[in-house]
């Protein structure tokens, strides 16, 4: 194995290069990427619907430790709804991010 295989935990598949197990990781790490920031949007967009609703006076016994429970639930709720497939946010980025990064091989590919 690899010294990149062994530490993305990826065993060597018939067949495969360290560029294709390179490759594997770096979309991997781009997917988590894309899929934090989409869980990120999300949380600031469920703190917005809460607060909302407090300023609706809906949610009127809020006490501080309660208060930081709900915020780890939030983030917990974005997170699952972005790994989830979420708003569809992630996949865009992951799109765009590959979209650009073959243009430039492609461009790099003339070049030589």
């Amino acid at each position: 194995m690899t010294t990149l295989g062994a530490m993305a935990g990826l065993a060597p598949m018939a067949g495969t290069t360290q560029t294709d197990a390179a490759k594997r990781v770096q979309d991997a790490k781009l997917t988590d990427a894309a899929q934090g920031f989409e869980a990120m949007f999300l949380t600031e967009m469920l703190k917005s619907l809460k607060t909302a609703k407090e300023d609706a006076g809906e949610d009127k016994d809020q006490s501080a430790g309660s208060d930081t429970m709900s915020s780890f639930g939030t983030e917990s709720l974005a997170k699952a709804i972005a790994k989830g497939g979420g708003m569809g946010v992630a996949k865009q980025i992951v799109q765009k991010v590959n979209l650009e990064r073959n243009q430039q091989h492609d461009a790099q590919m003339r070049k030589s």
